[in-house]
């Protein structure tokens, strides 16, 4: 056994000592089981991408070394989506790859074993579209696994709010702006805001720009608790163009046309260290456990292999 599995077997063992049963769709499989001599691995961290220098160094920049330095035993990469963004910095001089052309790199290069962590907020087109690119190239290597976005599953909820919950300190009413999304997607935002209500932080809301709940939404809030001042903050991954002219910009203004005393913290969630860490533990997570297709469940459901299939509707 070469010496790179060595070091995962023992990584492994210590994921199984607290993470020894499925989880949700997720069933209970070392990612480096096939690894064998001449086998290389390595770990793609997908960012959506950002034109702003600042916050890319506090966030992704961050993000990647803590990688790095977490999983010494793995060759980091790095990877962005936005085409946009890519474009913007491709006329300043700067060229991204975007996963497809990351992962064919890494294919060229030997990689046989690759783990994708995206530092996407929720499970939503960005992550949809991560999942069929992976899904085209995935018969090229021995194997891919994908870790799941900040919020995926209620304990997810939970560690973001503990990561954050020393913002939600003082008289003021704090809220959370995300992205938002067209899709069904956007009710993520909604549970989180819900989770916080059941956790005591009444003060606390949720609201979004281009979905649900909107800030009509997150006004009503506001009018029916009576506070006038509010701590504004991005709840996006780095601080760049919606943070600095959606949230500061125009939302902050609106607000004080109603009448509001607005203090921005222009912070992308990337630059928190509890929310690093949960990125981390989703790396963690999918070492050892693999995301299960659904056409496979349902063909254990057939055939009476599942341990849920003797229960009675």
């Amino acid at each position: 056994m070469n010496s790179l599995k060595v070091l995962f077997l023992m990584t492994f063992i210590t994921l199984s000592a607290v993470q020894a049963h499925d989880h949700g769709n997720f069933t209970h499989v070392d990612f480096f089981f096939t690894l064998t001599d001449g086998d290389k691995a390595a770990l793609l961290m997908v960012h959506f991408g950002t034109t702003h220098a600042d916050t890319r160094s506090y966030t992704i920049d961050v993000l990647n070394q803590k990688a790095k330095e977490a999983f010494p035993e793995l060759e980091v990469r790095e990877a962005w989506t936005s085409r946009i963004v890519m474009r913007r910095m491709k006329e300043r001089g700067v060229e991204m790859a975007d996963p497809v052309t990351a992962l064919n790199q890494l294919k060229a290069e030997g990689y046989t074993h690759v783990l994708i962590q995206s530092s996407n907020i929720i499970e939503g087109i960005e992550m949809e579209s991560l999942r069929r690119e992976v899904a085209d190239i995935r018969p090229e290597f021995e194997e891919i696994r994908i870790g799941n976005p900040l919020l995926y599953t209620p304990e997810d909820y939970e560690a973001v709010i503990e990561a954050l919950a020393s913002r939600f300190t003082g008289d003021k009413a704090v809220v959370l702006v995300g992205h938002g999304t067209y899709t069904p997607a956007t009710a993520q935002y909604g549970m989180l805001d819900y989770m916080l209500k059941t956790k005591g932080y009444s003060h606390v809301h949720v609201g979004t720009i281009e979905g649900f709940p909107a800030f009509e939404e997150v006004v009503n809030q506001l009018e029916a608790t009576g506070t006038k001042e509010i701590l504004l903050f991005p709840f996006m991954f780095v601080a760049g163009d919606h943070a600095k002219n959606d949230i500061a910009g125009d939302w902050k203004e609106e607000l004080e046309e109603k009448g509001y005393e607005v203090t921005v913290l222009l912070e992308g969630l990337g630059q928190n260290a509890g929310i690093q860490e949960i990125f981390m533990d989703h790396i963690r997570f999918v070492m050892g456990h693999k995301m299960q297709d659904i056409r496979e469940k349902k063909r254990e459901y057939a055939q009476g292999k599942d341990k849920h299939s003797n229960r009675l509707e």
